[in-house]
């Protein structure tokens, strides 16, 4: 996985290699953070920390802060989300002790690092950075719809959460696996520490969510990919501002639509039926246009994990035959995603 490279903004950077700090968790599911990391970026993770009965692990070495320190990480990042996401007492007095080994603290927690009276103190005394991945950098512009060189692709959604992120990191994957110079660019708090950097879209002021995306995929050489990590949907009541604005701003050469088959309304929306795949093609095109006339779909990435293996198979090859477009889980891999991959890079 490439870090960010000079062409992103210092802002939208962080200080990395990371130990990642389970807390007392006892909960996998909590840790998602943490686990998305060390399936993505082990080679920027120099091990993980609990405390108290953690019982869950990532399956890196155990670290204490000053070990950390020493084996070359540069921050401390929360890797787990607890209900509420809030930072209770027994965490803090171990995040300061990190801060006093010489870590930055990165958290992509609710509540602000800085809003805590002992760990604002500790930075001060420290000179460490708290960091939140929630915060957008200020001076974001607005966005200007120039073109921009390099090329794009876009991941976006029948609906939210269901595998834009994974999509353009397994995408990403496979471009660099082929030698193609490429970056995954994040745009959600989990791929903004999987990638070392990123924007927050859905931190970001409506009238700036363009120019935040023209901020995260800058002029790049001819021959470059930014995989873009979609947010949200289009189609969606609640989220289709931060959609609508980073297609415009993202300006895709290539867009794959991301679909639960699984799934027939909007989440947690269910007067609201789930679009079809044929309509998020449709509409993206018209709406993406708008800054890249010649935009077009690259195919579909189906979330196929609660079916096996034959039955997945099935389906997306039927997928494919009705759409006349590549149709692959990038999780599975295989043929159907390698044909994915070579119709985004044709």
């Amino acid at each position: 996985m490439n870090a960010p490279t000079g062409r992103l903004d210092s802002q939208l950077t962080l200080p990395q290699p990371y130990l990642l700090f389970l807390g007392d968790t006892t909960e996998a599911g909590y840790a998602k953070t943490a686990f998305g990391l060390a399936d993505w970026a082990a080679d920027r993770c120099v091990g993980e920390w609990g405390i108290g009965g953690c019982t869950v692990t990532t399956g890196l070495s155990r670290l204490s802060p000053a070990e950390a320190r020493a084996a070359g990480a540069r921050s401390l990042v929360i890797g787990v989300a607890n209900q509420g996401g809030i930072i209770g007492d027994s965490w803090v007095a171990v995040l300061v002790e990190a801060m006093e080994a010489g870590l930055d603290i990165v958290s992509g927690l609710h509540v602000r690092l800085t809003s805590i009276p002992a760990l604002a103190d500790a930075a001060r005394r420290t000179g460490q950075r708290l960091i939140d991945v929630r915060t957008p950098p200020p001076s974001i512009p607005i966005g200007n719809g120039r073109k921009r060189s390099g090329k794009r692709l876009l991941t976006v959604g029948t609906d939210c959460a269901l595998g834009k992120k994974y999509t353009a990191l397994a995408l990403h994957r496979a471009f660099a696996e082929r030698g193609i110079d490429a970056d995954f660019r994040a745009t959600g708090q989990t791929g903004i520490m999987i990638a070392g950097g990123g924007m927050p879209m859905d931190a970001v002021v409506s009238d700036f969510e363009a120019g935040a995306a023209e901020m995260l995929s800058p002029d790049a050489p001819a021959d470059h990919w930014d995989l873009i990590e979609g947010q949200g949907s289009i189609f969606n009541p609640a989220y289709a501002a931060v959609s609508l604005g980073l297609l415009h701003g993202s300006q895709p050469d290539v867009f794959v639509v991301c679909h639960d088959p699984t799934r027939t309304v909007i989440l947690g929306m269910e007067s609201f039926a789930l679009p079809s795949i044929e309509e998020v093609i449709d509409l993206t095109i018209r709406l993406g246009s708008r800054t890249n006339p010649a935009i077009r779909c690259g195919g579909v990435s189906l979330n196929t994990s609660s079916y096996d293996a034959d039955a997945a198979a099935a389906l997306m090859a039927a997928e494919a035959a009705r759409l006349g477009l590549p149709v692959a889980d990038p999780i599975r891999g295989g043929a159907a995603f390698a044909a994915l991959v070579e119709n985004c890079l044709a």
